[in-house]
């Protein structure tokens, strides 16, 4: 039985995105708590807060478009290498693009979810 070491080494790289995208932007909820509380108490909806968060959503807007335009350039510069493989795999690109999308728009929405939960009371006695 062979094995494709291709395959077994991009595995870890989508969970890689979502452990590192999960991080910040909880650290940025941990790090806000306080303000979110004020904003809670003082009439502040749970979609406003939420939103706050979006940050993490253009961060994999921009990096899904940097990501497909380097891998295009990357396939441009060595397609005179490539032996009976095109420089541009559409499927390829899309899918791995798709992958990485759900995976930090997970990482994204379990903590603005988090901030939306927080409790004004809570939030304002803790500090």
């Amino acid at each position: 039985m062979q094995v494709n070491t291709l395959n077994l080494s991009a595995f870890p790289h989508p969970h890689s995105a979502a452990i590192g995208t999960y991080g910040v932007l909880s650290y940025a909820v941990a790090q806000r708590r306080r303000e979110i509380g004020i904003r809670m108490a003082l009439g502040a909806q749970t979609r406003q807060i939420g939103a706050q968060f979006s940050l993490g959503l253009r961060l994999l807007a921009t990096g899904t478009i940097l990501g497909l335009i380097g891998s295009w350039l990357a396939g441009r510069a060595m397609q005179s290498v490539l032996f009976d493989v095109p420089a541009l795999h559409i499927a390829t690109l899309l899918g791995a693009a798709l992958v990485m999308s759900v995976v930090s728009l997970i990482a994204c929405l379990i903590p603005a979810r988090r901030a939306t939960l927080v409790d004004p009371i809570q939030a304002l006695h803790t500090e």
